[in-house]
């Protein structure tokens, strides 16, 4: 299990550029001028893990197999998009369908490129893009809200719940808020997903920067973070130029073209770290001399929801699970290392998984 990104934001601001560098490919047409993106493009990407190949190497693993994370490319939202503008509606529906959404904000200046406002205000655009999927919220939540009165009146509890939280969306949103704001309980969380509102939806703020400004920003990003910071939402500073550069280079060659500009990994890893931190997820691993895989989880799976996600069998027949940390694991060696020194443990239902765990499971078929 990855997680599904939606990359969205204002035409002309580097999306396309960016996700054709970040999933390798040229799925997605990069091109100066509105609306290049006809189709919303979909990659689904590895996640870089260092820990993955050490545990490989050590249990002489003969297959590594990453855990992954989908980005989906969402054509140029303008201001409208909520009415039907531009090609509004169709990718509003793409939104929902998912777990996150990466805005990718103009953070350069460059007259060779045109900006559909005619300037270069990420801030603005952010604002512009939030107000369109909160339109688009009031509007589902109004005709959800005439959907379900009937089952309101006969008592339907599921119906109640829904009325309840799409009352409490709406308040917020006609405050000025996204849904995001609002604090939902554990017991009403799965009813509230349901409702599939975009400003409910993880943010993720891609600044998206000159060559240059790559390792350390500008002014305009600077702006973002700042603006991020308020809505308690991330923020990333990327060059989608050097992103597409990196990614036509060998590993080697990338690592130093990333050196001699000045950074520390890829902008894919570091979306990647604060995808999984805004999304609260965290990996787990299992390990052997066939493979070595890593698993995505949410914090605070238990042991039989994380064996769930290899398999619905796995879940349901759960026994325990025997569980290494991962420095353990490099420490001492091994499974075998590891089990001499006490260092594997066996765990019941009740054990809330770590990153980093090393497991396997055991269940009845």
């Amino acid at each position: 299990m990855g997680f599904k990104t939606g990359i969205v934001g204002m035409p002309n601001v580097g999306k396309s550029t960016l996700f054709n560098a970040l999933t390798k490919t040229a799925a997605a047409q990069a091109a100066n001028f509105p609306f290049c993106t006809i189709e919303p493009n979909t990659g689904v990407v590895a996640v870089p893990d260092a820990r993955l190949d050490k545990l490989a190497a050590i249990a002489g693993s003969k297959q590594i197999l990453p855990a992954q994370m989908t980005f989906v490319d969402i054509a140029g939202l303008v201001k409208g998009a909520s009415k039907g503008e531009g090609l509004g509606n169709k990718f509003l529906a793409t939104i929902r369908e998912c777990d996150a959404i990466a805005h990718v904000l103009r953070c350069f200046e460059d007259d060779d490129v045109t900006h559909v406002d005619g300037r270069v205000n990420p801030v603005e655009d952010a604002e512009t893009i939030e107000t369109e999927l909160m339109l688009a919220d009031l509007e589902s939540i109004e005709k959800r809200m005439v959907n379900i009165v009937r089952k309101v009146r006969g008592g339907d509890k599921e119906a109640i719940d829904q009325e309840r939280l799409l009352n409490a969306a709406k308040a917020a949103l006609e405050d000025g808020k996204p849904a995001r704001t609002i604090a939902i309980d554990e017991d009403d969380r799965k009813t509230w997903e349901g409702l599939q509102l975009l400003t409910s939806k993880a943010v993720l703020f891609v600044c998206n920067v000159e060559e240059e400004n790559a390792a350390e920003g500008n002014a305009h990003s600077a702006a973002v973070a700042k603006m991020a910071a308020e809505q308690g939402a991330a923020a990333v500073v990327i060059s989608a130029a050097i992103e597409e550069e990196i990614s036509q280079l060998e590993p080697e060659e990338a690592e130093m073209f990333l050196e001699e500009m000045g950074l520390q990994e890829a902008g894919l890893d570091r979306l990647i770290k604060a995808g999984y931190g805004l999304l609260h997820l965290q990996t787990y691993f299992t390990v052997g001399p066939k493979e070595a895989r890593a698993w995505t989880i949410h914090e605070g799976t238990s042991a039989p929801q994380a064996a769930g996600v290899i398999h619905g069998d796995f879940e349901r027949g759960f026994i325990r699970a025997e569980t290494i940390a991962y420095d353990d694991f490099i420490e001492f060696d091994g499974e075998q290392g590891a089990k001499e020194a006490g260092k594997m443990r066996s765990e019941g239902k009740t054990y809330i998984v770590k990153d980093g765990d090393v497991m396997h499971f055991l269940f009845n078929t």
